[in-house]
């Protein structure tokens, strides 16, 4: 899991998170971060005091990252001072950074059609196609099956998703002849997007990387990645008038106010509705225009 040796705490603390079922990504981010506490310290981290952790955070608040990493940090010892070291006092001091709510990027659907046009084969199309047609995140687009797709039901099925939960999204016919396209010129039978060693899947680094570059070729100027596929995916949808409780359930949010944040981009939705002003009668006509 880490490239030098693991030390019997931290491997305690790995024990800890398996049992747990923990991803095995969320156990790397933990022994990460728990290595970096036990750098700082200089000593192992059964020996912290209440002292060091605050120094600790004190230090993290002074680095260059950004509130997920410095949340990623306080969660990993979290778990590492309240289940594995059974010292819940060292974890309640430890506090999280709010973390700024940005308007999520969106591509237009002429930006969309010219992104899938510029994807670099069949592959990386069905692939793009997927994350925009059925709103998946980009672990859930590299991570699908084949045995997930389900033209009969036209559903597509997303297994353990964020949060370790299943559920299932449309398939549109349009999606279903491109997946059909790729499946006739590769015939992939394990993962629906193999990497370059079948046994294993496409990777999202290099799905980002094949966003990123189609993006350039298609002369999008905004920063694009798969997860703005699945912005505009929702965004559009909302536009459509599709309720955003649906919209909720196809993009596996947990909370409403999740999804509500994508009323701040529908922008076709913004114009629809009528400014208080426009509703006051006044006659433009009878007022002269200011000289």
């Amino acid at each position: 899991m880490l490239d030098k040796p693991i030390s019997p705490l931290l491997q305690r603390m790995i024990d800890d998170m398996t049992a747990r079922r923990f991803k095995e990504k969320v156990q790397k981010d933990y022994a990460r971060h728990v290595d970096r506490f036990t750098n700082f310290l200089g000593r192992s981290p059964d020996t912290a005091t209440s002292e060091d952790v605050r120094l600790f955070q004190l230090h993290l608040a002074k680095q260059p990252f950004g509130a997920p990493t410095v949340n990623a940090a306080i969660a990993a010892l979290r778990f590492l001072f309240n289940v594995t070291l059974e010292r819940p006092e060292l974890a309640r001091p430890l506090t999280t950074v709010h973390k700024p709510r940005k308007a999520p990027v969106v591509l237009n659907q002429d930006e969309v059609i010219r992104l899938l046009e510029a994807a670099p084969g069949l592959k990386y199309k069905a692939a793009f196609g997927v994350a925009y047609g059925a709103g998946l995140r980009v672990s859930e687009v590299v991570n699908l099956k084949v045995s997930d797709i389900d033209s009969q039901r036209m559903t597509l099925r997303v297994e353990q998703g964020k949060g370790q939960r299943d559920r299932y999204v449309m398939l549109s016919p349009q999606l279903l002849e491109w997946l059909r396209d790729w499946w006739r010129a590769a015939r992939p039978r394990g993962w629906l997007f193999p990497g370059k060693d079948p046994i294993n899947p496409l990777t999202e680094r290099q799905l980002r990387r094949a966003v990123g570059t189609a993006a350039r070729e298609a002369g999008i100027a905004k920063r694009v990645s798969p997860h703005t596929l699945r912005h505009s995916f929702a965004t559009h949808l909302l536009e459509q008038g599709v309720d955003i409780r649906v919209i909720q359930v196809l993009l596996g949010h947990a909370k409403l106010e999740t999804t509500a944040l994508y009323t701040r981009v529908a922008v076709n939705t913004i114009r629809v509705v009528t400014s208080p002003l426009d509703q006051l009668g006044l006659d433009q006509a009878k007022e002269p225009p200011p000289a």
